[in-house]
């Protein structure tokens, strides 16, 4: 329910997740060849695979960058290794902890766009976080009407052309973060109500039970967080 533009603060040594918060951290996925090796000596032979089978280097290096960070961030918050930290995989391939470090009760959620990345963790409950680089598009109308509620399409018709694009990119963010903590499919898209104003934070109208943040992460970027927790404080890190 709040629009956070403020700097991202430097990794404390004393790190700490509290109950009730949330850590959203900034990811530079444009690493040198060096800390790129690092991170991929910590991968698991089934992302090393993955990583081979992008087409293009940019996104290959930019997938072993964001799998090598992720370890680095939740081996800080589970007290070990990035190489074992163990993933499972939820049906829409979602990754979560797995084995033992399920127990733990953290749980958290990736997002990149372009050569940027948001990693949102918490101890809350269902964390989903979605980032999006804000290029002009010339269908936002039509897309608007495909998945918005009729209130939502209705307040971005009556914006001028610049603002629809801004608003497009805030209401989809929003709705897709509530859909990665939940774990449903883009068909949802249109059953989640999200009250906003080129002025105003967004908020979930979907459930009282949820927190919703908006960031602004870099300049042309927009990302919102949703957690399952009415209560939530949200921290953000610079990686």
């Amino acid at each position: 329910m709040t629009a956070l533009n403020h700097l991202w603060l430097s990794v404390p040594k004393n790190l700490t997740l509290l109950a009730n918060d949330a850590h959203v951290w900034r990811i530079n996925l444009d690493v040198s060849e060096a800390q790129r090796q690092n991170l991929l000596a910590t991968l698991s032979s089934d992302e090393v695979s993955r990583a081979n089978r992008f087409h293009f280097q940019e996104h290959r290096q930019r997938f072993i960058a964001g799998r090598g960070i992720l370890r680095s961030i939740l081996g800080r918050y589970l007290d070990i290794k990035p190489q074992q930290v163990l993933f499972d995989y939820q049906e829409r391939g979602k990754p979560v902890l797995a084995d033992t470090l399920a127990k733990s009760g953290l749980w958290f959620n990736l997002s990149h766009s372009q050569g940027l990345a948001l990693c949102a963790v918490s101890y809350q409950g269902r964390i989903g976080i979605d980032l999006e680089y804000m290029r002009r598009m010339s269908d936002v109308e039509a897309l608007a009407k495909r998945f918005f509620l009729p209130r939502e399409y209705t307040l971005m018709r009556s914006l001028s052309p610049s603002q629809q694009q801004e608003i497009f990119f805030r209401y989809w963010t929003c709705k897709e973060a509530y859909l990665k903590a939940t774990g449903e499919g883009l068909a949802q898209l249109e059953q989640i109500e999200i009250l906003l104003s080129p002025t105003e934070p967004a908020q979930l109208q979907t459930s009282d039970n949820w927190s919703l943040f908006e960031l602004t992460p870099a300049d042309n970027y927009l990302a919102a967080v949703v957690v399952a927790s009415s209560g939530c404080h949200l921290q953000c890190w610079q990686y």
